[in-house]
């Protein structure tokens, strides 16, 4: 009888050593996050592995799986935990080792197995930990799979019959980066920088990039999970701006930039100015939907509204359906609409056929943007950003709220700007044109700037992000709306940045 976990343990005694730690808080809507020590221990991953292998069953999905881990002193130990909890639910276990988290995915199709477990906290600070699960390529779970998962695990109902299996798979990075180089090689010479934040896909992004054609400046490419630097996000302008300087420096014609965990990828122009990933969205669905008539894009509720008034998408016909952030989220309902691709203002693309399989992969969205430049020999990276229709976005903000309440103080904002609206009253000095509820809320005015306000799905933070199609000045008076509203509530505490 394997214990049920315990909400708290303090370290350095027999009982967290002898019993499991899971804090509920980690298991998020589609993956789950916790402070490695702190707030989960390895019998906790254990119990997590035996949770896993029970809901397969459970589910009806074949008792196999794929797992890897990112570059962390404490990943492999983690994996390891998960994988004698898998067994223990009698799974046959396919470890692919150190791996990108889209290396996990495509070892789904390569291998034909049904399942995934990878091990990653992505780009969070170091001391995170977590698992990015599915059950059915390409998609991963959410919140139902999640939520029933959380109960299995908490509540220690597993089902364990052992027999379970382990198998290594060597060698396998080589295959993967096969299936991404197994293509014609650029016809245009293409300088890239190839930024990793010293993270997990250092070890592979360059070799991918350079087989395709490119030439490529290696920044922070070794392996250090000490992430002396900045950490691997290239969503933080730390990165960006390290990203800039080597492109100026090389003259080159791109900067690429990875997270810790290869799902994302950020994009910096020739002259050194960061495209947020949103308009890199817009830009790939133009040169994608001149190729594929009426074209279908989904596209996360944090991304520009350029998506649907793009004059160059309206006269392609490509259209775009809004949906709520997060990449399962994403990737499923990208999977449901048989859309060409989805764009999520984070960084994670998910392209369908002939693109890509489905899943957020950081090397698929770089080599798409590869082509794009192939397909456009006589434009630079800033003449196609430079096309597209002006407007001031901010990058996306976080300030700080406890998981514990973070979705309640959403829940409060949410009904502030209902009651507003029903009342006739401004935001920024407008009248309110339109509210999106689907996910946190999206309030915009009469002249099309808008704000977000929701709650972040992995880490104790709100997410806020304002866009104007008129002006800076606009843009700006969007984010002191939006901020007055957040100042309400004293649980809502500092932005990791600003404006």
């Amino acid at each position: 009888m394997f214990p049920q976990p315990k909400s708290v343990l303090t370290p350095n005694t027999y009982a967290y050593e002898s019993e499991p730690l899971v804090k509920p808080t980690g298991f998020r809507e589609y993956d789950a996050r916790w402070l490695f020590g702190k707030e989960i221990n390895l019998m906790g991953i254990q119990a997590l592995g035996m949770g896993l292998g029970t809901m397969m069953r459970e589910m009806g999905v074949r008792s196999e799986i794929v797992t890897g881990h990112d570059f962390r002193s404490y990943s492999a130990s983690i994996k390891y935990a998960l994988i004698s909890g898998l067994m223990a639910a009698g799974c046959k276990v396919h470890d692919i080792g150190l791996c990108v988290t889209p290396m996990a995915y495509f070892a789904q199709f390569y291998l034909d197995v049904p399942c995934v477990a990878m091990v990653t906290a992505s780009h969070n600070d170091n001391g995170w930990t977590g698992v990015k699960m599915g059950a059915g390529r390409p998609l991963t779970f959410g919140p139902d799979e999640m939520t029933r998962l959380k109960e299995i695990v908490l509540e220690a109902a597993f089902d364990l019959p052992g027999g379970g299996s382990y198998h290594f798979v060597e060698n396998f990075p080589a295959r993967y980066i096969a299936d991404l180089s197994n293509r014609p090689k650029l016809k245009r010479p293409l300088k890239a920088v190839v930024a990793c934040g010293n993270g997990t896909a250092g070890a592979f992004a360059p070799h991918v990039l350079e087989a395709i054609g490119c030439e490529v400046v290696r920044l922070d490419c070794e392996l250090d999970y000490t992430f002396p630097k900045y950490n691997p996000n290239p969503e933080d302008m730390e990165m960006l701006h390290a990203i800039r300087d080597a492109v100026l420096e090389h003259k080159a014609d791109i900067g690429l930039g990875f997270d810790g965990d290869g799902d994302r990828c950020g994009i910096v122009d020739d002259t050194g100015e960061e495209i947020f990933a949103d308009k890199v969205g817009v830009m790939l669905a133009r040169d994608i939907s001149a190729l594929h008539k009426d074209a279908l894009f989904v596209v996360d509720v944090k991304s520009t509204g350029l998506f649907m008034t793009d004059p160059v998408l309206q006269q392609q016909g490509a259209r775009a359906s809004y949906w709520k952030t997060g990449h399962s989220y994403m990737k499923r309902r990208t999977h449901e609409l048989g859309a060409l691709a989805g764009f999520e203002k984070s960084g994670h693309f998910f392209f369908n056929a002939p693109y890509g399989r489905g899943y957020d992969d950081g090397l698929v969205s770089a080599i798409a943007v590869c082509d794009m430049l192939d397909r456009n020999p006589d434009r630079k990276m800033s003449d196609l950003k430079n096309a597209l229709p002006k407007t001031w976005s901010s990058p996306t903000m976080a300030p700080h709220c406890a998981d514990e309440i973070k979705y309640e103080v959403v829940a409060r904002v949410v009904k502030h700007f209902e009651d507003a609206k029903a009342r006739g009253e401004q935001v920024a000095g407008q009248a309110i044109r339109d509210l999106v509820t689907v996910n946190g809320v999206r309030v915009t005015v009469e002249d099309g700037s808008w704000g977000l306000v929701r709650a972040s799905s992995n880490k104790p933070e709100l997410v806020v992000v304002v866009e104007s199609p008129a002006s800076s000045a606009r843009m700006h008076d969007m984010f002191r709306a939006v901020d007055g509203v957040l100042r309400q509530h004293p649980e809502v505490g500092d932005y990791n940045q600003t404006l």
